[in-house]
């Protein structure tokens, strides 16, 4: 018999402000290190510039770091994987440009994974493997979407935002409540004191499996100047039931949009990801639909909800597996905007 291929895929990810590096063999991850910037508190949301100058700086130890962990060596892989998009194309660009010159320099393929693809197939990670097809509800600062799941490589979106993520409303808002950068972590833990049934807002009609957020955004801003003109203190004297009915409204809407999903297609396999899948409410809220309607739920480990390059790692295992690779000629962000 035929020896089995021993595969080991180094992956980078360097979307947004993330700078991360993990190593993959044989389907197992072996290291996952990220480098998280600091540098965009102070601005209250990520400066692009600041963004690719400091994946520039920490690229290198990363992959460093990342090899050492998992005990091999730029001499062990078989391939070397990146994010290729969506994101902030200086970011990109530098986890790209490291990616193909290792490749080149190594002579062993290049691998281009998609972000959103990448969340999704996080849920293959340590061998909690959702049976295909199923329906995967990705929630994340730039994307909001339902997705029906047919393998590895076979995507259907079924609905996605019109506008705003929910991410970006997690984040916009608590920006409106002076909540600090990234906001959308610390509303939830200010919302799991909170009343989450005192403030009513409305979340949007839009038809079908889509979703809008921009006009929940608006309510909240309208909501707070309108009581800040009759109480300069309001928001700070209610602060954890405003968090918790924000929550709740939008897990409340992202919910019925998944049951909608569940009910039309029939799938009972039901899966959340990105980096809102994170946040208690959600986590919660799924969790309880499941056991009521008799799905069988999978959510990720916290630390495969935000960005990370073991995701990456696990969906270029899959890309390896059908020799899915990019050539050195080819134009690494010929397919960003997918």
């Amino acid at each position: 018999m035929p020896q089995k291929q021993d595969i080991t895929i180094l992956a980078i990810e360097s979307s947004c402000d993330d700078t991360a590096a993990a190593i993959i063999n044989n389907g197992k991850i072996r290291s996952n290190i990220v480098s998280s910037q600091q540098v965009h508190e102070q601005y209250g949301g990520v400066v692009p510039e600041l963004a690719s100058r400091a994946h520039q700086q920490h690229i290198v130890p990363v992959v460093d770091a990342a090899l050492k962990e998992a005990g091999v060596t730029k001499h062990d892989l078989d391939a070397v994987s990146f994010t290729q998009g969506p994101g902030l194309l200086g970011s990109l660009m530098v986890g790209a440009n490291f990616a193909k010159s290792l490749a080149l320099g190594l002579n062993i393929p290049l691998i281009g994974v998609n972000h959103l693809d990448a969340h999704v197939l996080a849920h293959f990670i340590d061998g909690n493997n959702p049976r295909f097809p199923f329906i995967c509800l990705l929630v994340s600062g730039g994307h909001t979407q339902l997705i029906k799941v047919n393998s590895p490589s076979d995507f259907e979106i079924l609905g996605k935002t019109r506008d705003d993520a929910a991410g970006e409303a997690f984040d916009k808002t608590a920006k409106m409540l002076g909540l600090p950068y990234p906001g959308g972590p610390v509303l939830d833990k200010l919302a799991q004191n909170g009343d989450r049934g005192r403030f009513k807002f409305p979340d949007s009609r839009v038809e079908a499996l889509d979703f809008s957020f921009s006009g929940l955004k608006t309510a909240v801003l309208y909501f707070i100047r309108d009581e800040e003109k009759k109480d300069a203190n309001f928001v700070e004297q209610n602060l954890n039931d405003i968090c918790a009915s924000i929550q709740h409204t939008i897990v409340s809407y992202l919910m019925r949009k998944l049951k909608k999903a569940v009910k039309e297609t029939g799938i009972k396999e039901v899966a959340i990801a990105g980096g809102v899948s994170a946040n208690s409410g959600l986590r919660a809220a799924v969790t309880e639909l499941a056991n009521k309607h008799h799905w069988k739920v999978h959510i990720p480990e916290l630390e495969y909800c935000t960005d990370n390059a073991a995701m990456i790692a696990q969906t270029a295992h899959f890309q390896f597996l059908e020799k899915n690779f990019l050539t050195q000629e080819a134009v690494p962000f010929a397919r960003i905007a997918k």
